[in-house]
């Protein structure tokens, strides 16, 4: 007679002592689960209000190659929801600036913080046309106007900036934008 492994005798044992061991083992019973709770509309509107907050940093850290802006150029932009009729007014000063903040001579890093502080309180206080002094530039030598250039890139990646123009040479020309905001949701 062929005598067997011990491997194979061993896997055997494990087998039947394990039968032999839960043969009065009794399935446990199903435990009740809780009922699902949804959240509340105001823990929704919370998650969502730091949601925005996180896109904001993230789009204000990203590294996109911007187009070169010169610094007597103007700057404008507008979401398709906003008609020409607003550009032309928030272009022409016509819509009363209720807050603005002074960029230039700020490194990259400083105007990043300045402004994305300056544009939360903004949207917090209901504010919806500010007025942002970035500077020509002149200083930056060869280099032409780092923080325009930034400050142009940031506004369009920002979901809540409907519409940007330069503003009119009483208010700083091609050195300041005019920034028309969406009216807060909260």
């Amino acid at each position: 007679m062929a005598r067997k492994k011990d491997s194979e005798t061993t896997a055997e044992d494990d087998v039947s002592l394990f039968r032999r061991l839960m043969s009065d083992a009794k399935p446990l019973r199903q435990m009740d689960k809780a009922p699902e709770r949804r959240p509340s509309v105001s823990t929704r509107a919370r998650f969502a209000r730091q949601d925005e907050r996180e896109v904001l940093a993230e789009s204000l850290d990203a590294d996109i190659d911007e187009t070169e802006t010169g610094a007597g150029e103007s700057l404008h932009f507008h979401r398709p929801s906003v008609g020409r009729r607003t550009m032309r007014k928030l272009g022409r000063g016509n819509f009363s600036v209720q807050d603005e903040i002074d960029l230039h001579g700020m490194t990259v890093p400083q105007a990043k913080d300045a402004l994305h502080e300056f544009i939360e309180e903004c949207e917090s206080r209901g504010y919806t046309c500010i007025r942002i002094v970035h500077g020509k530039g002149i200083g930056s030598g060869d280099r032409g106007p780092v923080i325009k250039g930034k400050v142009n890139k940031w506004l369009k990646q920002w979901s809540e900036v409907l519409a940007f123009v330069s503003a009119r040479q009483i208010d700083g020309g091609t050195g300041a934008v005019y920034v028309l905001l969406r009216k807060n949701r909260h």
